[in-house]
This record gives structure tokens, C-alpha cells and sequence, in this order.
């Protein structure tokens, strides 16, 4: 006997919006967030744009001595698990305090800290000039550390790193951690400040980035077939899990409902997908599996596609190897298209956009895209420009990491 997972709380701090209201609505009117960068001199580099948060100023959240002590994956999570904690509205003072726990993830961790300070060393001829907050700062586990201690959750708490797919991981172990009965609360999702020059400028040396610098806004065009790579973007994703008699007992308001998750390795290269998609084909067969459903029971699926030519492809082989490359039902959009990937906090959002569709009946569109790839079957059911309204029921998240990873949500109206 395993317990319900439910979803009672969800935050986001992202380059469409700093709230979920606005992050929503930006998704839902198809609006692209890339832009050329600010936060640093990109005039040199191969890349010169990406999706930077907009307006954000984290002294309107957190007094200026926090905000000197966290680096800004940090501040992002800090806003975006705020936000889903007081949606929530459950009370750790009413509970057992280890009841309560924190997973989440970031795939890099302090990257603006680890740059500073070397730049720090290197200006001090060799001298040792680093801060005491360097490493407290730069370590990935952070995020989860400073949650934990914000609010007092004394219950699980640890952080997942795998990628792009960071977020599914963490959000798939609070969901299996609640349902065996060792938490009644995870506060849960990724976030990522990866707009630095060391980061930029690594991206761009793998030729990884799309590289539309005369318009940014339309860089990002998964399944196109002039797509030429991904832009980059930062923020946060959060949700508040949650044990369903936990939750039903409160009267806690209940998004959805978490009811399969997987992960899987390609075991083929160190950055590159598998080209025929089969390790992500054997994560969403067992997240279906778990969930007690069919691929054709799903209404939507989000796709990890960030707009790479072997990526893309990749994943939707991995789709027709599940649908038979029948006629069905199932719609897909890649919301990375307006959003720019935001690496390890991705899945946190795009588990948002999974969980608003169901909320609202609403798909949210693939911009962009002027021309299909050919290899793209009609058989797949690609959601484009526009929002439509449809009947979501039941949606997936797909995540896919360098190193192989792959990790798949699935949520679900609650029955």
C-alpha cells in the first residue's frame, strides 16, 4: 500500500514572469523571454543573448546581509519556494517538523560565486583572497540548506544533480519518499543562475547555443528545420508535495496529482541523446506504468526539445516508438521556446506548465517553429503558435541531461 502524492503549492521566478500569475500568462500568450544579455559583456562571445529574469530585485524578498550570503541560485530558490509555501498554506509550528523535508535541485550550483572569487584570486597575483562565504555559497546543496532553514523543515533534505534533468530527479524523489510513507511534506523543484561568462562561454565553445543574434526572440525553434541550438535561461520552479490525507485533512487546495515518475541513462554519450531516443522511450513507459496508464491516456506532453537538431529528433522518435506512429491524441509543445532552458530549474517549471494546463483546459504553444522538420511525422500532434484550449486531464514532463539522463513526470487531475 503506497500513498496518494499530491501537488498543493507551486512557485516560479522566471524569464516570463517573477510570480506564477504572470509566468502563466506569459506562457499561455506565446511570449518569448530571450534578449540580449545584460548581466555581463557577451559582445565578444559566439553567443551574445538569452532569457534573463526581468525586473527582478532580490532586496524585495530577502534583507541585504541574505542577499550577500547567497549566490543567486540561491536567491531564486529561496523567492520561487516562498511563493509555493504560502500557496500551500500548511503550518510546519502545526506539525512534526521532520514530517516536513526540502529536495531540490541545481544543475550548477554557486556558478557566479566559483567565477568571482577565482577572478578575486587571480587579481590578487596569486595571493589568497577568498571570501568565508565562497564555498557556503558555491555548493550545490545550498538551495535546500537554506530552505530547510528559513522555514524550519527538519525532514529530509538534500539536493539532486543531474543536468537538465535535475528537476524530475528531485521532483521524482519527494514523490516516492511521500508515498512510501516517510514524509507528509517535500518542498520541491530546481532553480539555476547559469548567465555568466564561464557558463556562456562554455555553452558556446560546444557550439551547443543557437547563435540568431540579429533576433534573439526568435532564436529558440524546436522541431523547426533551421533550428540551430538552445538559448539559455535562468530562474526557479517550486511545488509543494504533499501526502493526500495529509493534505485532504487541511483542506489544503490540490493542483493535481503526481501519480508515475522515472528515470533512466542512454549509457551513450557524454552529451549527445540517444539518436533513436530509447532511453528516454523506457523512462516514459515506466512513469505510464507507474501512473497505471497508457501513453495514449495522456492529453498533453511537455517536451524537453530545446531546439538542438539531434535532440529534438531524438525525442520524438522516442514518441512514435510509443504511439506506433498511430494517430492519436496525445499534444506536445516545447515551452523552452519562450522560457530558454533554464538547465537544471527546467523540469520545476515545466512541471508548473503540466500542472496549469490541467488546471485551466489550456496547452501552451511551441513558437517559432515557421517549418517542420520533415523527419517530424504528422502522427505527432505539435501544439504551435498559438494556445488551445483542450481538455487536460492527464500530462507528462520530459527531462533529458549531458551524462545520459533521463527523468519523466507524470500529473494527473485528482479522481
Amino acid at each position: 500500500m503506497t500513498n496518494r502524492v499530491v501537488v498543493t503549492g507551486i512557485g516560479a521566478l522566471t524569464p516570463l514572469g517573477n510570480n506564477v500569475k504572470d509566468f502563466w500568462s506569459g506562457v499561455k500568450s506565446g511570449k518569448s523571454g530571450a534578449a540580449p544579455i545584460t548581466r555581463f559583456d557577451a559582445s565578444l562571445f559566439r553567443t551574445k543573448f538569452a532569457c534573463e529574469l526581468k525586473n527582478f530585485d532580490p532586496t524585495l524578498f530577502l534583507d541585504r546581509a541574505e542577499v550577500k550570503r547567497m549566490d543567486p541560485f540561491t536567491q531564486y530558490a529561496i523567492v520561487a519556494s516562498d511563493e509555493a509555501i504560502a500557496d500551500s498554506g500548511f503550518n510546519v509550528n502545526e506539525m512534526d517538523p521532520f514530517d516536513v523535508g526540502v529536495i531540490w535541485g541545481s544543475g550548477q550550483g554557486g556558478m557566479q560565486t566559483f567565477e568571482e572569487q577565482v577572478a578575486e584570486y587571480a587579481l590578487g597575483n596569486g595571493q589568497p583572497r577568498f571570501s568565508p562565504f565562497f564555498v557556503p555559497k558555491l555548493i550545490a546543496n545550498m538551495a535546500s540548506g537554506m530552505i530547510s532553514i528559513r522555514n524550519g523543515y527538519m525532514g529530509i533534505n538534500y539536493t539532486t544533480v543531474s543536468a537538465c534533468a535535475t528537476s524530475n530527479s528531485a521532483i521524482m524523489d519527494a514523490f516516492n519518499y511521500i508515498r512510501t510513507g516517510q514524509a507528509k511534506i517535500i518542498v520541491t523543484g530546481g532553480s539555476e543562475a547559469p548567465i555568466t561568462a564561464a557558463s556562456i562561454g562554455g555553452f558556446c565553445a560546444m557550439k551547443a547555443m543557437s547563435v540568431r543574434n540579429d533576433d534573439p526572440a526568435v532564436a529558440s525553434r524546436p522541431f523547426d528545420v533551421a533550428r540551430d541550438g538552445f538559448v539559455m535561461g535562468e530562474g526557479a520552479g517550486a511545488l509543494v508535495l504533499e501526502d493526500y490525507d495529509h493534505a485532504k485533512s487541511r483542506g489544503a487546495h490540490i493542483y493535481a496529482e503526481i501519480t508515475g515518475a522515472a528515470m533512466t541513462a542512454d549509457a551513450y554519450h557524454m552529451t549527445a541523446t540517444h539518436p533513436e531516443g530509447l532511453g528516454a522511450k523506457r523512462a516514459m513507459e515506466i512513469a505510464l506504468k507507474t501512473s497505471g496508464m497508457n501513453f495514449q491516456d495522456l492529453d498533453y506532453l511537455n517536451a524537453h526539445a530545446t531546439s538542438t537538431p539531434v535532440g529534438d529528433l531524438s525525442e520524438i522518435k522516442a514518441i512514435i516508438s510509443l504511439t506506433k506512429n498511430e494517430k492519436n491524441k496525445v499534444q506536445v509543445s516545447a515551452t523552452k521556446s519562450m522560457t530558454g532552458h533554464l538547465m537544471g530549474a527546467a523540469g520545476g517549471i515545466e512541471a508548473l506548465i503540466c500542472i496549469l494546463a490541467i488546471r485551466d483546459r489550456v496547452i501552451p504553444p511551441t513558437i517559432n517553429t515557421t517549418e517542420v522538420d520533415p523527419d517530424i511525422p504528422q502522427s505527432v500532434n505539435l501544439v504551435l503558435k498559438e494556445a488551445i484550449d483542450f481538455p487536460v486531464k492527464a500530462a507528462m514532463s520530459n527531462t533529458f541531461g549531458f551524462g545520459g539522463h533521463n527523468s519523466i513526470v507524470v500529473f494527473r487531475e485528482l479522481a
